[in-house]
This record gives C-alpha cells, sequence and structure tokens, in this order.
C-alpha cells in the first residue's frame, strides 16, 4: 500500500494544498483584530516568534507523522505505534476535523450568499443599520442560511471526490494564486482611500505598552489555530508528500504564505474602515455587518469600485472558506477510505451527509433552535468552544509529545533530514521544543482560553 499510495504530483502542488489547508476565515478578520488590540506591529512581533518557535517545529512533527506512516491521521499513529494507545490521538484529530468542518461550513455559506448580494447590488443606498437588520433576518432564517450551508458543502464534496491530485491539488493550484490576486488588488484599492493611513497606523504602529502575558498566550494561541495545528489536515496532507519534499522548507513556506494573508486582510480592512470612520470590531459581525457598509461608503463616489469591491471581497472569503473545507473534509474521508476499504466516493458521501447534520444543527441553533444550549452555550458557539480550545490543542499538544519523547528518533531523524539529503543542524533545539516548549506552552493556552487562573 505504502509503494502505491497516491500523492502530490508536485512540491509546489503539495506546498500550495498544505498552504490552503492553513489559509482560511480567521485569516481575513481574528489576525487582523488581534493585531490591532494588542498593541499593532508589537503583537505581530510576537505572533511571529511563536510561528517560528513553536508552529513551525509542531508543523514539521505533524509533517513527519504524515509522511513516515504514509497514512491518514486516523490511521498514521496505529502505524508508527502498533498496539498501543497512541492511535486515539489520530482519531481525535479526524473528530475534531469534522465537527469543525460542520460548523465551519455554516459561515462559509454565509459568504457565497453575500456573492449574490454584492453581485445584485443589493448592498447600494443602504442605511447603516439596515445591514444589522438584513444580517439578523437571514442568519437566523431557518432556510437560506441551510441552502447555502448544502451548496458549500457539495462544492467541497465535488473537489474532495475529484481525488488528490485531480481534486486537491488542481483546486488548490487555482484557487490560491486567485486569492493572492484579490488579497493584493483589494489591499492596493484600500490604501488609495482619503484617511488610510490612520488604518494602517493602527495596524503596524507597535505599541509596546500593551505587552503582557495575556497578549503573549493570545498571539500563540492565533499562531497555533491559524496554521491548522492539532487536527489532522497537515498530517493527512502530508502523507502525499514524496519523499524529496523537505518539510522544514514546506512548513516555513506555509507558515509565510499564512502570514502574508492574514496581514494583507488586515491592509484590506482597517484602511478602509478609518477611512469611514468606522473602529473595526470583531467576528462575523466585522465581515457581514460592518464591511458591506464600509465599502459603500469607501466609495461612495464611484458606484462602480464599490460594487467591485464588494463583489471581490466576499469572493476572496469564499476561496479562503473553500480551501480550509477542502483540507477537514479530506481528513475524514481518508480515514474511511483506509480504515474501512470504502471507496473514496462513498467515503466522501458519507463525511458529507454527517457534516450537513452537524451544519444544519448549528445553522438553526442561531435561529429557530436557540433555546437548545450545550454546556449553557448554543450549539454552534458550543462546538465552537470545545473543538477551538479543547480539541484543537490537546491534539497538539499529544503530537508534540509522540514526536519529541515517544517517536523513534532514528525514523524522526530520517524525516527531519529527507533520508540524510539535509544536515541535521537544530534538529536538537528541535527536539527540545517538542518535549518542553510546546508541551508547556499548549498547557498555558488551555489555562488561559478555559479561565482556569
Amino acid at each position: 500500500m505504502q509503494d502505491t499510495r497516491v500523492g502530490f504530483g508536485s512540491k509546489i502542488g503539495g506546498i500550495l494544498a498544505a498552504a490552503g489547508s492553513a489559509v482560511g476565515l480567521g485569516n481575513i478578520w481574528r489576525f487582523p483584530y488581534e493585531t490591532g488590540n494588542h498593541g499593532g506591529a508589537a503583537f505581530i512581533l510576537v505572533y511571529l516568534g511563536c510561528v517560528l518557535f513553536l508552529g513551525l517545529p509542531i508543523m514539521v512533527a505533524e509533517f513527519s507523522i504524515g509522511r513516515s506512516s504514509k497514512a491518514s491521521t486516523g490511521k498514521s499513529f496505529s502505524v508508527l505505534a502498533p498496539g498501543t494507545q497512541w492511535k486515539w490521538v489520530g482519531y481525535l484529530g479526524v473528530l475534531t476535523g469534522f465537527l469543525i468542518l460542520g460548523y465551519y461550513s455554516v459561515v462559509a455559506g454565509w459568504t457565497l450568499e453575500y456573492i449574490l448580494e454584492a453581485g445584485i447590488n443589493g448592498f447600494a443606498n443602504n442605511r447603516p443599520e439596515d445591514f444589522v437588520v438584513s444580517f439578523q433576518s437571514f442568519s437566523q432564517n431557518p432556510w437560506k442560511p441551510l441552502f447555502w450551508l448544502i451548496v458549500f458543502l457539495l462544492m467541497t464534496h465535488y473537489i474532495i471526490v475529484k481525488g488528490v491530485k485531480n481534486g486537491i491539488e488542481k483546486s488548490s493550484k487555482i484557487m490560491m494564486p486567485l486569492l493572492f490576486i484579490i488579497v493584493i488588488v483589494l489591499a492596493i484599492c484600500s490604501i488609495t482611500l482619503p484617511n488610510s493611513q490612520k488604518g494602517l497606523e493602527f495596524l503596524f504602529n507597535p505599541d509596546f505598552s500593551k505587552l503582557n502575558s495575556s497578549v503573549f498566550l493570545s498571539a500563540l494561541g492565533q499562531a497555533f489555530f491559524s496554521l491548522s495545528l492539532g487536527m489532522g489536515c497537515l498530517s493527512t496532507y502530508a502523507s502525499y508528500f514524496g519523499k524529496d519534499a523537505k518539510l522544514g522548507n514546506t512548513a516555513v513556506s506555509v507558515a509565510t504564505i499564512d502570514t502574508l494573508v492574514a496581514i494583507l486582510g488586515g491592509v484590506i480592512i482597517f484602511p478602509a474602515a478609518f477611512s469611514v470612520g468606522i473602529q473595526p470590531d470583531a467576528g462575523p459581525s466585522l465581515i457581514f455587518i460592518t464591511l458591506p457598509n464600509v465599502f459603500q461608503q469607501a466609495f461612495s463616489g464611484i458606484p462602480i469600485l464599490a460594487y467591485i469591491f464588494s463583489v471581490s471581497f466576499y469572493v476572496l472569503l469564499a476561496l479562503a472558506a473553500l480551501t480550509s473545507t477542502i483540507s477537514m473534509h479530506e481528513v475524514s474521508t481518508a480515514f474511511l477510505n483506509e480504515k474501512y476499504g470504502m471507496s473514496r466516493g462513498r467515503a466522501a458521501k458519507i463525511v458529507t451527509a454527517g457534516c450537513i447534520v452537524i451544519g444544519v444543527i448549528s445553522s438553526l441553533s442561531l435561529g429557530v433552535m436557540q433555546d437548545y444550549t450545550l454546556f449553557g452555550k448554543g450549539i454552534f458557539d458550543a462546538l465552537d468552544f470545545v473543538t477551538a480550545k479543547i480539541m484543537l490543542p490537546l491534539g497538539g499538544m499529544l503530537i508534540s509529545i509522540f514526536v519529541g519523547w515517544y517517536l523513534d528518533k532514528s525514523r524522526v531523524k530520517n524525516e527531519f533530514t529527507n533520508y540524510g539529503k539535509m544536515k541535521l543542524g537544530l534538529f536538537n533545539v528541535y527536539i527540545f521544543i517538542l518535549k518542553y516548549v510546546s508541551p508547556l506552552a499548549i498547557s498555558a493556552i488551555f489555562i488561559k482560553e478555559l479561565n482556569l487562573i
């Protein structure tokens, strides 16, 4: 099986697919918001440090597990540690990705509604309060969000069924360059607006007085979640890497692309918002309420630009969401395909159907089912809390411990050096981080996010 396993057809295809997994909706709104409210450029510097010293080592560890086992996340730990309980770490990754895909697709579906709304010029002449009413009416509607949720999951399903080379790799080679082009064009448009320099100052002016332990933990959490660590996507994709793929270089490329898109997202949002005197906010309200208003006001004198900017922005969001949903879907599909011998098509159908069920319940929990709760939260918020604040960091910590403490060091060295073709270099530092630094840092995230202190 290891010899005949399908793989990416090119190095760039693997890099773009892995980068697509990391780049998502959070890059466009969460990173800029975190940056602006935690010291601007000072936060970015801390974030880059977290990516360099923690994110990259764990990413390489996930890559090592995937390529060494030549198996999906759900099976890789059984291959590398047969007869042990480590298999549950793989199962945890599969379950995490599956649950996230279910509720994440709800918000992803919203982007399609807003592409349509922008496309028919539905934002024109709206008052600020109209955008609030419109979003609340849509998100709480029992039918329209469900339609877009299903459409988005079927788009994802189609690409997954096409396979690794003809589906995932081919789509990544198209979507990621297109995403970059849209990001750059929108950023250029945004910084040419009147008073845009205030937005750039908000984003890039370092305010070191805001740096404290909370900011460091926020930067660490953002780095961890932004790079898609702990949900099995990167490990599964790495199982399709060839022996000539340099894991360290690939990790650096993925982290660079992910961070660049996040920073450019801030360059799009903040100058436009400050240009019309609107203070950016966090969450869905920023991209689905504030920004449609911002685009109309910023380009009020040139309606055609407001139209193009709005449509392009929501196409960008949809592309970012789709590259992420593809990777999460592949984790579960590959697991069912390998573990139970299902055909790829049948496995994909089961995953898509399951995610539609989760997505429908999550979507309805924002409207007609909002009185139903889990752990004192609405179902959508409960799924977000459990996966993002418990399952992801737990998975990342166990992966770090597995490679740092358990996995045979000769196997780790083979992956780290591309089977002796590269120098060991910082190998001992890499192992030290996985053994001690990463588990402690992730434990700190747990403590902060769960409000244990």
